[in-house]
């Protein structure tokens, strides 16, 4: 089984799983939180409608973990807000 690294640990992945659904098979069913209160946000709508699942991935924030492809050696991140520095 291929892994990504999340938040520097490793999760396990199958051929063609998204990076939602991995995280959510690794028991991480919330890794963003929201900009104003801090919630945490994981999966809700699952096919990439909504924003509630957003991650950096390999540098690049607000991609969608139900519509991102997990790679082995990919970097995922949990987002803090609008995943930008300087919000």
């Amino acid at each position: 089984m291929s892994t990504f690294t999340f938040d520097g640990g490793p999760v396990p992945f199958r051929p063609g799983q998204t990076v939602g659904a991995a995280l959510v098979a690794a028991g991480r069913p919330a890794w963003r939180t929201t900009r104003v209160s801090g919630s945490p946000r994981g999966i809700f709508c699952g096919i990439g409608i909504c924003f509630d699942c957003l991650v950096t991935v390999d540098g690049e924030p607000n991609q969608r973990a139900c519509l991102v492809r997990a790679e082995p050696g990919q970097t995922v991140t949990t987002q803090e807000g609008t995943g930008h520095e300087h919000d």
